[in-house]
Formats: C-alpha cells, sequence, structure tokens
C-alpha cells in the first residue's frame, strides 16, 4: 500500500551520522476518508510530546513524525502508513534504535507497527487498545503505556488488558496511570511530558529495565501511579 508521497516528516535532521530516532504518531477517528494534515490540532498536539521526548536526548537523534494519508484508522491505514515512514527512515538513516511515540489512534498504529527491525519500543499514551487487537507481535519488544485514569474516551482498562497480552506474549510491558489525568493531555501536561522524557531516554539505553519509572512500571503486577 506504498504513495507517492512521503509518509515520514523529519523535525529534526542531526548534521552527522543519525544515532537514534523518535517518531510521533498522533490521534484520529475510527472511521475517516478525509485528508490528513500536518497542520490539523490532533497532529500539533503531538509537537510539545515530540520535544519532551529529546530533551533528555543528544542531538545525533532523528525526530520525525508520521504523515497519514487519512484522518481515520479505516482499515489500519495509519499503521500502513507507519510502517512505510520506518521503511524511508531506515532508506535515510540507517538500521538505528527507534522509539515509536503514539497517542490514540496514533499509539494503535504504532502498536501495529511494533514489529519493524528498527523499534526498539513503544510509549503509548492514551491509546486505542481494542479487545481485538492481538499483542503476538509484540514478544520481546518493550512498551509502556501512559494512561489517564479520568480517560473517557479510551478505557484504561482496555489499556491494561493489553499490557496484560503483551507481558503473555513476551514483552516487557508496564502501565503508567496519570492521577485526574483526560485523554487531551492537557490535565497535569507537565507531569505526562516529564515522563515521556524519562521513558523514551530510558527505552534508548543499553540497560533499559535496570531503574526508573517505566523500569518500575514493567515490574510491577499491576498498575503504576504518577
Amino acid at each position: 500500500m506504498q504513495r507517492n508521497e512521503s509518509a515520514l516528516i523529519v523535525r529534526h535532521a542531526p548534521p552527522e551520522a543519525v544515532a537514534a530516532a523518535i517518531v510521533t504518531l498522533h490521534g484520529g477517528h475510527e472511521l475517516s476518508r478525509r485528508t490528513a494534515h500536518p497542520w490539523q490540532p490532533a497532529a500539533l498536539r503531538m509537537l510539545p510530546v515530540l520535544r519532551a521526548a529529546a530533551a533528555a536526548l543528544p542531538p545525533d537523534v532523528l525526530l520525525g513524525q508520521v504523515h497519514y494519508r487519512y484522518q481515520g484508522w479505516n482499515d489500519a491505514d495509519p499503521a500502513h502508513d507507519a510502517l512505510q515512514a520506518l521503511d524511508e527512515l531506515q532508506r535515510l538513516a540507517g538500521t538505528v534504535p527507534t522509539v515509536l511515540v503514539g497517542h490514540s489512534m496514533g499509539a494503535r498504529a504504532a502498536l501495529r507497527a511494533a514489529s519493524h527491525p528498527l523499534v526498539r519500543g513503544v510509549l503509548a499514551l492514551a491509546p486505542w487498545c481494542p479487545p481485538q487487537d492481538s499483542a503476538r507481535h509484540l514478544g520481546g519488544g518493550r512498551l509502556v503505556v501512559l494512561h489517564g485514569d479520568r480517560d473517557h474516551v479510551t478505557p484504561p482498562a482496555e489499556s491494561a488488558d493489553y499490557v496484560r497480552r503483551a507481558r503473555e506474549a513476551g514483552a516487557r510491558a508496564g502501565l503508567v496511570l496519570v492521577r485526574g489525568g483526560d485523554h487531551a493531555m492537557l490535565r497535569r501536561s507537565g507531569d505526562w511530558h516529564r515522563a515521556t522524557t524519562e521513558i523514551v531516554a530510558r527505552i534508548l539505553q543499553p540497560d533499559p529495565d535496570s531503574e526508573g519509572l517505566a523500569a518500575r512500571a514493567c515490574a510491577a503486577d499491576g498498575a503504576v501511579f504518577l
């Protein structure tokens, strides 16, 4: 399902060799064939998230965003876009460790694309994780879900179930609940951003499971609260 235009928007390209990459995926609608644009509100919401994700990382990390064809999930269209963006990233920068950071529908797409060889791990923000979505392909991967406990759009309980299924598949997976957090990540936005900074930096470390919020979440029997 290729297309002529690029599926990868590069927000920052290191002047020298790329050591790693962070790629964001924004939210959308269940069904819509309307053209997606990088200036629509859902996409703009991810720009401060991308800055937060890069805050503790050196300048040799490429920062990118998936450019969807459509605003809706439809037939997993954003997941196909994500895979194409990762292929483009590999041609551009080589086989660099990559963290996908997705919100809502974008998190669902990131989880679908997590089997791509570039992907070191996924940070799923308020993800859309319907029960029919498989987690078997995540075996051996890393997943941290950050979800507001007052999210009335995507249920935190479905995130918890997805984390459970990811663990059963062999993934290092954990759930962090933001007390009072909403779906738009506006309430306690500073805490969302600080957690994003820490988790992404830790996923890219050689020993990501040794310490920090992500390690605590992956080791916990249930959710860790923020």
